[in-house]
This record gives C-alpha cells, sequence and structure tokens, in this order.
C-alpha cells in the first residue's frame, strides 16, 4: 500500500463528516495493518467511478466502496443537472432487497429534497421496469434504482436514470459524471433531514395507481392473447421464484390476473433476503440459483420454471422436458418469444412497415433471420438497454417514425414494450407464460417449440464464456487480454479472420478486401472477429462486474437437426479452449 493510500484512509478516519461508527471501520483497518493492506488498498486506491449507468461495488467504508456517502455524492451529481433542466423538478426511487438498499434509497432522497426536487420514494422494494414506467408516467427528470442486480451479496449499486425512463446515455451520462468528480468537498452535497423535507412536502409515497397502470399495461401491450390466458391459463402449471429480490409480489399478482391459476412460488425464495440464503448468486442466467425450483417443478410435474433476479429485470426459464429439466439460455428465450410476437402480430394485422426489432451486438442473429421471414426492420446497439431505450429517445425526438415490436439481450433481457425504457422482468414473465401455454395446446413444450423454429429458420448456437478477475490486479489482466486481441487475434484461431469489428477505434476492418468503414455507434471497449464461415465472436470487459466476456455465435447449416447440433458444440468448444488458453497465458 502506498503512502498516498494510508493517507487518504487516515483522513476517512478522521473526517467528522462520516458518522461515527463508520469511522470506526477504517480506524479498525488501520490498527490491523498490515494485515489489512490489500483491504485498505482497495478501498482507497481510487475513487468509486460514477460510470455510464451509475455505481456498483462491495459496500463498506472508504472512496472505493458503496456507501450511503458515495450515494449523496452521485444524486447531488443527479440533482446538479435536473436543476439545469428545470426549476421544479421531480425525481422518483426505488430499490431491492439487498442490505442497505432502502436506507440508501432514504439518503438519496433527502438529497433531492435538500435541492428542493420533489422525490416520489417507493413505500416497498420495487421492480426496476416498475420504476422505468413510474419515471414516464409521473413526467420525473431523473430517477435511481438502488440494486446490484444479480452480483454477490457483499455488492450494492446505483442506476441512474434519465426523463425518457431509461438508464443514461451521452451525452447527459458525462455531464453527472463530470459533476459527480467535481464533488471533492463533502460540504458541497446538499442534505436535509427527513422531517424538514416531509413539512415541505418534497417526500412522497409512489401513487398505488401506478402498480395497477402498470398490470393493465401487460394485459394490454404485452399479451397477445389475452382470451387464450383468461379461458385456458389454469392448464399450464408454473413454478416461479424471485430469488429473494422484489419479484415475489408483481410477478404471482400478474399471473394470477392473466389467468394462470396453477401458477406457485418457492417459499424459501420468496422474502426479501440481503443475504441470498438459499443461493450462491441470485442470478436466474445460473441453473443452480433455479435447483429449488427446478426441483419443484419436478416434483409436481409442473410444466415450466421461471425465476426474476434481485430487480426483476431478467427472466430466466427451464422447461419440463417430459421429466428431464432443459434450462433455456437467454438467446432461446428472446427468439421464442420474437417469434410469437411477430406471428401474432402479423396474424392480427398489426406489422406495419416502421416495425422494428431492437437488439445487442451480441445477441442471436437468429433474431435478424426471423425479423426478415416477416419483412421488420432490426436496429443493432452495443451491450445494454440504456442503448436500446436511447435509440427509441432518439428517434422520438427527431420524429423518426418507428413501430417497437421488441427489444432484446443475450444476457436475460427483454422488453416486450416500451412504456418502461429498461429490461422488464415482469412482462417477460407474463409473456413467456403465454407462450407456453400457446404450445402445450398444441401438444408442444417450448424446447419441442424452439427446435421447430430451427427447422424453420436454421439452427444457431451461442455460448457465452467469462472470466472474473477481481481487484486492481484484475483490471490490469483484463486491459493485456483486450490488448492482445484487439492486436494479434488473427494468430490465435485456425480459421481465418475475414472482418474486424473494433468499438474503440470505431472500425470495421475487411481483412479479405483490405477496406475500413466507420462503424455507427457510440465508442467502447468491444471486439467483434468474423470468421470466413460467417461465425463470430465478440469481447468485452463487463461495465458492472470484474469480469470479461467472450460471445460465440455459430451457424450450422448442413445436415440433420442433431448432427447440427453436434458440429456447432464441437466448433464452440473448440473456440472456447483457445480462448480459456490465451486468458490464462496473458
Amino acid at each position: 500500500m502506498s503512502s498516498q493510500e494510508y493517507l487518504k484512509a487516515k483522513k476517512w478516519a478522521e473526517d467528522t463528516y462520516f458518522d461515527s461508527q463508520d469511522r470506526d471501520q477504517i480506524h479498525q483497518l488501520l490498527e490491523s495493518w498490515p494485515a489489512s493492506e490489500n483491504e485498505l488498498k482497495e478501498r482507497f486506491y481510487k475513487d468509486l467511478e460514477f460510470g455510464t449507468g451509475g455505481l456498483r461495488a462491495p459496500m463498506g467504508m472508504g472512496p472505493n466502496r458503496m456507501n450511503k456517502y458515495n450515494v449523496r455524492r452521485a444524486t447531488q451529481a443527479l440533482a446538479e443537472n435536473v436543476k439545469k433542466l428545470t426549476k421544479e423538478g421531480r425525481a422518483v426511487i426505488s430499490y431491492d432487497s439487498r442490505h442497505c438498499s432502502k436506507e440508501f434509497a432514504l439518503e438519496a432522497a433527502l438529497v433531492f429534497a435538500a435541492n428542493d426536487i420533489k422525490t416520489y420514494l417507493f413505500h416497498e422494494l420495487t421492480p426496476t421496469p416498475i420504476l422505468s414506467y413510474a419515471i414516464r408516467e409521473l413526467k420525473a427528470q431523473t430517477g435511481i434504482m438502488i440494486t446490484a442486480s444479480h452480483n454477490p451479496p457483499i455488492y450494492n449499486g446505483f442506476k441512474a436514470f434519465w426523463v425518457d425512463g431509461a438508464q443514461v446515455v451521452p451525452p447527459v451520462d458525462q455531464r453527472i459524471i463530470d459533476s459527480y468528480d467535481s464533488l471533492n468537498d463533502w460540504s458541497k452535497i446538499q442534505y436535509v433531514d427527513l422531517e424538514k423535507a416531509q413539512e415541505k412536502k418534497l417526500i412522497e409515497d409512489v401513487p398505488n395507481e401506478i402498480f395497477e397502470k402498470f398490470y393493465h399495461l401487460i394485459s394490454t401491450d404485452v399479451i397477445q392473447d389475452l382470451a387464450l390466458t383468461q379461458e385456458h391459463g389454469h392448464e399450464l402449471s408454473i413454478v416461479y421464484t424471485a430469488l429473494h429480490g422484489t419479484g415475489q409480489v408483481p410477478c404471482m399478482e400478474i399471473l394470477k390476473r392473466l389467468g394462470f391459476s396453477q401458477s406457485r412460488c418457492i417459499e424459501e425464495q420468496m422474502n426479501p433476503d440481503g443475504n441470498f440464503s438459499t443461493v450462491k448468486s441470485p442470478n436466474p442466467e445460473d441453473p443452480k440459483a433455479l435447483k429449488l425450483a427446478v426441483d419443484e417443478m419436478l416434483k409436481i410435474k409442473a410444466d415450466l420454471v421461471m425465476g426474476t433476479d434481485p430487480d426483476c429485470d431478467r427472466l430466466g426459464a427451464v422447461i419440463n422436458d417430459h421429466g428431464t429439466p432443459f434450462y433455456l439460455n437467454g438467446n432461446q428465450i428472446g427468439v421464442l418469444m420474437i417469434e410469437y410476437v411477430l406471428s401474432r402480430k402479423q396474424k392480427q394485422k398489426r406489422l406495419t412497415k416502421d416495425s422494428v426489432l431492437l437488439k445487442s451486438i451480441v445477441t442471436s442473429t437468429m433474431q435478424n433471420t426471423i425479423a426478415k421471414s416477416f419483412n421488420v426492420k432490426v436496429e443493432e446497439t452495443l451491450t445494454g438497454f440504456k442503448w436500446m431505450a436511447g435509440k427509441l429517445n432518439e428517434w422520438e425526438n427527431k420524429s423518426h417514425p418507428f413501430d417497437f415490436i421488441f427489444a432484446s439481450e443475450e444476457s436475460f433481457g427483454y422488453m416486450p414494450h416500451c412504456s418502461s425504457r429498461d429490461k422488464d422482468g415482469v412482462s417477460s414473465v407474463a409473456l413467456m407464460s403465454e407462450i407456453a401455454l400457446y404450445y402445450k395446446r398444441q401438444q408442444l413444450n417450448l424446447r419441442e417449440a424452439l427446435d421447430k423454429l430451427y427447422l424453420q429458420y436454421g439452427f444457431f448456437q451461442e455460448s457465452l464464456l467469462s472470466f472474473d478477475y477481481e481487484g486492481l490486479q484484475g483490471s490490469e489482466k483484463i486491459k493485456r487480454i483486450m490488448e492482445n486481441f484487439r492486436s494479434q487475434a488473427q494468430s490465435f484461431f485456425t480459421e481465418k479472420i475475414a472482418r474486424v469489428e473494433d468499438y474503440q477505434l470505431q472500425v470495421l476492418k475487411d481483412l479479405e478486401l483490405m477496406t475500413e468503414i466507420k462503424l455507427d455507434l457510440p465508442k467502447s471497449n468491444v471486439i467483434g472477429l468474423e470468421f470466413t464461415s460467417g461465425d463470430k465472436l465478440y469481447l468485452r470487459p463487463s461495465g458492472t462486474e470484474p469480469k470479461i466476456k467472450f460471445y460465440t455465435m455459430i451457424k450450422s447449416d448442413s445436415g440433420s437437426l442433431e448432427e447440427r447440433k453436434l458440429k456447432a458444440k464441437a466448433k464452440v468448444n473448440n473456440i472456447e479452449e483457445i480462448i480459456s488458453l490465451i486468458c490464462e497465458k496473458i
């Protein structure tokens, strides 16, 4: 640990702006040095960065940790930018089940109140998509979701939203980041106590009608055939798990309203629990997180398991495939949803020349193939729903005609309507149930339905390989890996690379034609490799976790469906073995 970090820790320990019990945390670390050297270094080697979406870090005292002081600082930065828009600003705040989430939400509300910004605070934990919806309905300029999504229990975070109900994007994000970075003096952060804020009526509960309007929206804008669910919903048996998060009340409520009366929840995981005591990670992408629900599905011979993450913006699903669990990946869920929605809308003559799907660049190209068959446009963005929602906002501001159909990304995120401007686990639970019911009435489960689509559109396989590299050393390793792939990827693989997409440089290099064209997407540390076969590999550091992610995208055209699956799996395995060896050496 450098002397600079030690002095910074001492300064925090002596600063009376911080509560005495919080300063004691740092005193204890200083007193236990050198045993605490690594922990002090991680907490004090830098300030917690306000990234393009907000904050996320382990909780604790120190500038590089999630604590109420950094929450105040981030909220003040938001407030300063709201006040540039209007004199009578409004904000909406929600929170999930994590430790300190409710307290952090109140801290943020008190900073807004001190800045004369009226805040609507959810009186109970509420999912991200309902927060996004409330921002738009209450005509607020900004919003905050206190959550660290599916990170381990020691984490918490702060998602910043803007007037359109989406997470902040350029140029707004940079203005907020600049305000945050300039707040080096804690006394510049405005703050008022709760009693005074309530006296001035600057903090109010979010009206209950927001929930009613949201449920109605799902019934009218998400569900494609309400008569189907209300008349036959009882025929589908569902097991749902909230994974100790915010989804329990809204997801079970919407299933009940839509007619899915044979829905049950996993009791051990239904109540909020910041320790996430029944799972290692509350991530519905992880089969281990859904084990209790899958066991229950097999025991009672239910049709379908669905699980949502702590802030209920992601959906995981498992099929009862004749007594064997079949875990759908995020791309497969998206494909089932998109093909179903497009088919229903086409049958109802609701597709137009302006109909459009939004997807991230690392999401299955099978979506492009399906969309083309319906004469529907596809717009691709960088990873993250803020970019997809940002595209909608851009079109609205430019009066560009569009008929929004769906937005999705491979990491189990789906936006079946645009009244919320973020991925929506509640609506996804409703839509997935409708789709499962539709196919069940054709004597097909969703694995069989997926194979039917593969026979119609071709077989596509995608895979995600990720490596965790924690702390300062991990951050440096991720940089080295990206640099190596950027400079010498061609030497890593036996198959020739035809094209390279470098989103940091914003260029697409065609290595066969020896040409370069500009990529019309924001700058981002993402590399895409397209092989001569048309298969693709993307890599990028995660924006919210200490990870680097590799996305393999394969299409297999020859042979029977089973032969195509085997060929694609072998190709994915080969690419991932090469990646693992490279990352181990770097």
